[in-house]
């Protein structure tokens, strides 16, 4: 058992000012999907917890206006069943409701979903374990590369790492053009979605563009008039309770039988959340068939590099798209 300390403040302010005062081995915790999970693995010792569930009003899920608005600590379960979500962004709440279990997404915030760290058996090993890791200590080394990659990375990988991004949120918030507010000693700021996520590069033990005591606070999606016809599509190994294989965010607008925008994500084939713009950029002014689908599809897996194992992800990837186009193109 290691010993660690803990503070449950009740407003934004104080849980920043709380995490400064612990200083580096500082966490916030909310659901504690996550962390709780890394700590029984010992790849994260925090020496300070910092519960942010107590501050009023960060639980919120605001639809009116121009823009969606989910308050950081908003339960996955609670904005997946919003009859505005499901209505007008079936992106968004099928993406929160093909994640994890019911009991999780009941606990899970919205807010902490974004910061889910990967699935890599290597990363998982543990500090005790047998296998390298460059995500869980720097230099190292990455098993995984010459490893048992099935379930890894075959776009945005790097010699160090090929370790996938694990959520299906972050991917339908990428296709929607989403931003994230956070709060940090600094003060506060917004960053879009996709900036949120670091490629691995040469440090893959930096996966936010977090600053040290920043916490997010709220999810922000502009209104868009492809909500309606878009849809989070998820191949997995078992119907539940499965991280992605491959996946795709997908929404369109189209005037008569023409496609006019096109917006595309990918999960479960790269190291952070895909936007594929080849691939909708390629779709606008078309209509969309079965065979321009899988055009698109393998325009959004191009430049992808396969591993020992893994190689079965480009094919099914793009198979994903050309599926979830299909399946939004169906939609009112």
């Amino acid at each position: 058992m290691r010993r660690f300390t803990y503070a449950r403040p009740e407003t934004p302010d104080a849980a920043v000012a709380a995490f400064a005062a612990a200083g580096a081995g500082a966490r916030y915790i909310a659901g504690g999907t996550t962390l709780f999970d890394l700590m029984k693995l010992n790849i994260e010792q925090p020496g300070h917890l910092v519960d942010v569930t107590a501050i009023r009003g960060l639980d919120g899920i605001h639809t009116g206006g121009r823009r969606l608005r989910f308050e950081a600590l908003a339960p996955m379960s609670a904005v997946a069943a919003h009859p505005v979500v499901l209505r007008d962004y079936p992106v968004l709440a099928e993406s929160l409701s093909k994640a994890a279990s019911q009991q999780l997404r009941n606990m899970a915030t919205v807010g902490g979903n974004l910061l889910q760290r990967t699935r890599c058996l290597y990363f998982r090993n543990g500090p005790a374990g047998a296998y390298p890791c460059n995500k869980r200590e720097p230099g190292s080394g990455c098993a995984a590369l010459e490893g048992l990659d099935r379930g890894q990375a075959v776009l945005g990988q790097s010699a160090h790492c090929n370790a996938v991004s694990p959520g299906d949120w972050p991917v339908a918030l990428t296709a929607l053009d989403a931003e994230v507010e956070v709060l940090g000693p600094a003060g506060r700021r917004t960053l879009p979605i996709e900036r949120l996520y670091r490629l691995p590069g040469d440090t893959p033990h930096l996966e936010f563009n977090l600053q040290p005591g920043e916490m997010i606070t709220a999810i922000v999606v502009p209104k868009t008039r492809a909500g309606r016809r878009s849809t989070y599509h998820k191949i997995r190994d078992r119907e539940s309770y499965a991280f992605a294989l491959t996946s795709a965010a997908v929404a369109l607008e189209t005037s008569g039988d023409r496609i006019t925008a096109a917006r595309i994500a990918l999960g479960g084939v790269a190291t952070r959340p895909w936007r594929a713009t080849a691939a909708e950029t390629g779709l606008v002014g078309r209509r969309l068939t079965p065979e321009t689908a899988l055009e698109a599809g393998h325009a959004a897996l191009a430049g992808a590099v396969a591993g020992r194992h893994n190689g079965f992800k480009i094919e099914l990837g793009a198979r994903t798209v050309a599926d979830a186009l299909m399946i939004a193109a169906r939609r009112i």
